[in-house]
């Protein structure tokens, strides 16, 4: 990148069940904080990009109901669909442009007013599999455990490895929605069973939540703080539709790690990289996402669990703030990410640093069966 930009603030909210706000209010909270978290106003923005779905928010133009709660009322405002990492993505390009010096972007969704499972089926193909009303995103993703799980022999346990890991990083993490410190393998291989093999407890929980990130171009952002948190690397792309395309792999998440790889200079991801936050709606999916993401070779993300390598005291720990299993509020799951991603850069996340986090990688998706994905690659001033 020409132009260098950095995370300078940022913020979220206790993500929950039936959160007791409205939309508005929550947002407006977030944003807030994140302002004061830059030790900026709302006069220094230039421009402000949301992320959410019409879909998920219940209503038409959703956007038009949060320009004041964003802080854009008479400002330059848009909105991005689905996950607040491509809202990232689009609010990093008006930067880089030199169209302008700081963005606010903002992602919610509240989960417990419209459910994002059911919602699920208007992104199915309307002329059959809407239809026929057998698919949604639970049941996909329980095709696509089968065909990964059958392929590379990989065991229910190995999802509840990954589900006790990432639930219990979640304990200490004081914005997430379920904590279980004492989850065992036994407890989540006998919890309720959704779609086999797809559980209670290795699926994400529908969560209602906010986040804000506040990005600034180098000349500022350099004048706004002395912890800048810089995007050093991005790449983003997505898959075809359900049934045209490998479901056993991501192969859209593989191209948007080497993209972001090449341009962060990273050619051995396992150990240039310090943490990485990934958004496993399924547990399976996270060890797709370490296959993906080139952490190790296809078929051997199972491996990687085993070993305990992706543990918070690991020697690759992946989602110690207990990723999308620990909190799924949709649209701002990925956005959330890189906030956690930028807290282990500046050493601000409490009971679940991560020592020595130099080089962190932040991950978003959204779609069935992570059809489409963004990757992050951020560092902090010694990177």
């Amino acid at each position: 990148m020409r132009r260098r930009v950095a995370i300078v603030g940022y913020a979220q909210s206790h993500h929950q069940h039936n959160m007791q706000k409205t939309r508005e209010d929550m947002v407006f909270e977030v944003c807030k904080e994140a302002l004061h978290n830059a030790g900026i106003l709302r006069e220094d923005l230039d421009t402000v990009v949301t992320a959410s779905t019409d879909f998920l928010d219940g209503r038409t133009i959703s956007s038009v109901f949060l320009s004041m709660a964003v802080g854009a009322f008479m400002k330059d405002e848009s909105k991005v669909e689905e996950d607040g990492t491509f809202a990232l993505y689009y609010a990093l390009m008006k930067i880089l442009a030199s169209s302008h010096d700081i963005a606010l972007v903002e992602a919610h969704t509240q989960g417990s007013t419209l459910n994002p499972h059911q919602v699920s089926y208007y992104t199915l193909d309307p002329l059959f599999d809407r239809q026929i009303g057998v698919l949604n995103d639970i049941a996909a993703a329980a095709l696509q455990a089968r065909l990964y799980m059958n392929r590379y022999s990989v065991s229910e346990k190995h999802l509840a490895m990954v589900a006790v890991k990432n639930v219990t990083n979640a304990s200490k993490n004081p914005y997430a929605h379920r904590k279980m410190p004492d989850l065992s393998v036994k407890e989540v291989m006998s919890s309720k069973v959704f779609y086999d093999p797809i559980r209670e407890l290795t699926m994400s929980p529908i969560s209602d939540g906010a986040c804000a990130v506040i990005l600034a171009s180098e000349e500022k952002a350099k004048k706004i703080t002395d912890k800048p948190v810089w995007i050093e690397g991005v790449g983003t792309c997505q898959d075809p539709y359900l049934r045209d395309r490998n479901r056993e792999r991501l192969d859209s998440l593989q191209t948007a790690a080497r993209t972001a790889y090449k341009m962060a200079g990273i050619k051995n991801p396992l150990s240039e990289l310090d943490v990485a936050e990934v958004s496993e709606k399924f547990a399976h999916e996270e060890l797709m996402i370490y296959e993906a993401l080139g952490l190790c070779k296809e078929g051997e993300g199972k491996k990687l669990i085993e070993r305990g390598t992706t543990r918070r005291d690991g020697s690759m720990p992946v989602n110690p703030s207990g990723g999308a299993l620990g909190a799924d509020p949709t649209c701002a799951t990925g956005l959330v990410r890189v906030i956690e991603a930028a807290k282990q850069i500046r050493g601000e996340a409490g009971k679940y640093q991560v020592p020595d986090v130099r080089r962190a990688l932040a991950h978003g998706q959204f779609g069935i069966c992570a059809q489409k994905n963004t990757v992050y690659i951020l560092g902090g001033q010694g990177s």
